[in-house]
């Protein structure tokens, strides 16, 4: 099986940690080196403010901590700003991390990210929650 490189957006890495959610085995998947995941900088601050918000700052930088200590994320810095995404311009940074870190998706289901996938360029492709569990499962 390919391990293929993603960017996660924050709902979808919020979404997975829970044992309980249906889409824990995303997180799973990365602890088990199983998903090679891209993150940059302003990503993990954004991952802290919105995971801390659900379940508090001490879990989650324990979390942010262990997450990149995993061979399998990549701290990216992007070097070029890519405004692509006009309706919600703070969504840019995935495209940018995804773009350097040369992932081979962002997995979304925020809207505002659907339209990368008629875009010649840059060239990223998205795919929502149930696409990516449907993409895992042919791997």
């Amino acid at each position: 099986m390919k391990r293929h490189k993603v960017v996660l957006d924050t709902n979808v890495f919020l979404v997975s940690l829970p044992s309980q959610h249906e889409y824990h085995w995303i997180f799973q998947a990365i602890l088990s080196d199983q998903i090679e995941v891209c993150v940059s900088t302003e990503i993990l601050l954004e991952y802290q403010e919105i995971v801390s918000s659900r379940y508090g700052l001490q879990k989650t930088d324990a979390t942010l901590d262990f997450l990149v200590l995993l061979p399998n994320v990549n701290l990216v810095t992007p070097f070029f700003k890519y405004p692509v995404i006009f309706t919600d311009p703070s969504d840019n940074k995935f495209v940018e991390c995804a773009l350097m870190g040369g992932a081979d998706f962002i997995v979304s289901n925020d809207r505002h990210f659907q339209q990368l996938n008629n875009l010649d360029f840059p060239p990223v492709k998205v795919l929502t929650y149930e696409e990516f569990k449907v993409f895992w499962a042919k791997e």
